[in-house]
């Protein structure tokens, strides 16, 4: 699934090059031929004045002053055959002329950039004098040169759309795969743990095995503490008042039992050992459990986990630190994907639900603080109070 909407995704960026690169070329030879026209339309009403000028009959006149008036959105500036404006304009703001001395000739700076090549006028034929006029940009002309532009915002807006959608459905569904996957775990480990349980009861009933049962317990309880955790995967767990300092301290104790002696344990609890706030215990107790085998695996056994929990403003700081491997930084985020593991057992799954279990359900974060390579990483949870 994710390669198909990777290579829809490559479709639609080869898609939205092609648009925009034709929309470019043609908007491109659009406002060549609107330069031209705008051109003709010019020298038209230079001759228009200049018919004014010299014309003795009426039709002549009345022709020429229909041609002027018809230029609403051609912006004309006239100067003398040294460049210096003469006062005379078409089609720009005239309080802007009266309130800036030198509006004229800066308008005129950027008409110069548009029309290099001024229409002349010579007043008389036997005079060497002319006079001169630049004209700027019309509004059409503008709105051909800044279409393409408008609609490369567009492309790329709908590229993205279409690409956060992909990505959000693939999510979506990885989410209910995996939740799908731990309802069915907490269903098959139901009937074996309740047939075990039975057996259990029975070994109690013999004195000779009373200390074999009381061992086999607590691996039963663990299963199904297991189960209990994958039952509520996918679902909306229900949350209760509690101690984090406690629960931190239980797993940590947990974990400690069950690792090398030659790995120290340190709980720094500050200002939140009698902290309370809303927890699903079972799930918080998986993240804690998740991180801590995540930083016994990346010491091989030897080093030392340091959890720090502080409180600040409206938000509880965990933080998981170990003297392991380290992470690149380039992975920071990756070893939260479904999958991605370095080590050579284990589906690459702990990350990825403890992340779950602390962002969606208890609506805190979860992520990377710093790391180091052959130093140690940090792992940080923070959870609102």
């Amino acid at each position: 699934m994710f390669k198909k909407g990777f290579n829809f995704t490559n479709v639609l960026f080869m898609m939205a090059i092609a648009i925009v690169s034709g929309t470019i070329v043609y908007s491109q030879y659009i406002a060549q031929q609107i330069a031209g026209k705008e051109r003709l339309a010019v020298e038209a009403w230079v001759e228009a004045e200049r018919t004014i000028l010299n014309a003795t009959d009426t039709v002549s006149i009345n022709l020429a002053a229909k041609i002027i008036t018809e230029n609403t959105t051609i912006p004309i500036i006239e100067t003398d055959d040294k460049d210096q404006p003469t006062g005379n304009y078409v089609n720009l703001d005239s309080t802007s002329v009266k309130e800036d001395p030198q509006y004229l000739q800066k308008q005129l700076s950027v008409f110069k950039r548009y029309s290099k090549k001024p229409i002349e006028v010579k007043l008389k034929e036997e005079d060497s004098t002319a006079i001169r006029y630049y004209y700027g940009q019309s509004k059409l002309y503008r709105e051909a040169q800044w279409y393409p532009i408008v609609q490369l915002m567009l492309v790329i807006m709908f590229v993205w759309i279409v690409i956060y959608s992909l990505r959000t459905r693939h999510k979506s569904g990885q989410n209910q795969l995996w939740a799908s996957m731990a309802k069915e775990t907490a269903h098959q480990l139901g009937t074996p743990v309740s047939s075990l349980e039975g057996w259990l009861e029975i070994l109690k009933e013999k004195e000779d095995s009373k200390s074999i049962a009381a061992e086999i317990t607590k691996d039963v309880n663990r299963l199904q503490l297991i189960t209990d955790r994958f039952g509520k995967i996918g679902s909306t767990p229900k949350t209760e008042l509690c101690k984090p300092y406690e629960r931190v301290q239980m797993v940590m104790d947990y974990m400690k039992k069950r690792s090398s002696d030659q790995v120290q344990f340190q709980l720094n609890g500050g200002n939140t050992q009698s902290l309370e706030c809303l927890l699903s215990p079972t799930l918080f107790d998986w993240v804690i459990e998740n991180l801590l085998k995540n930083a016994l695996d990346a010491m091989d056994g030897k080093g030392s986990i340091e959890i720090n929990m502080t409180q600040e403003n409206k938000l509880l700081q965990i933080s998981v630190k170990d003297s392991g491997k380290g992470i690149p930084h380039n992975q920071w985020k990756k070893v939260f994907q479904p999958g991605f593991t370095t080590k050579k057992r284990g589906w690459g799954i702990g990350l990825s639900l403890s992340k779950r279990i602390i962002e969606q359900y208890h609506k805190g974060e979860l992520f990377v603080q710093s790391s180091e390579m052959n130093k140690g990483t940090v792992f940080c949870i923070q959870l609102p109070l």
